[in-house]
């Protein structure tokens, strides 16, 4: 189990694999296998969608069985970094934003491997 305060640098670092990934990979592979892609696919929608849920709470349900979450949350960190909105990556908006902060300095500070 994740400490709670490092919980952060730990998605961060895991990220780490996804520096040297063009872009361009990342957006046809989140496109293509991301479970977010298929399940409106059919116009039906999950179950769930109706429900009021927390971001948090959507994140976990609608991401939780997707195999590209990684990819998804790299993606979205380097296209909308502090913006961004919704659900990407298996997080709520305030955790992508937490994470955010942590990935760029890694980034900047050459912390990836």
């Amino acid at each position: 189990m994740v400490n709670p305060e490092d919980y952060y640098e730990v998605v961060a670092a895991e990220l780490d694999r996804y520096a040297k990934v063009p872009d361009e990979v990342l957006l046809e592979i989140v496109t293509r296998d991301g479970v977010c892609m298929w399940l409106w696919a059919d116009g039906d929608g999950p179950e769930w969608e109706q429900e009021e849920i927390s971001d948090r709470e959507a994140a976990a349900r609608l991401c939780a069985d997707c195999p590209v979450r990684g990819v998804c949350l790299e993606l979205e960190l380097r296209t909308a970094g502090e913006d961004t909105v919704g659900v990407w990556g298996g997080l709520s908006q305030e955790d992508r934003r937490e994470v955010f902060r942590v990935w760029r300095a890694r980034r900047e500070g050459g912390g990836s491997s």
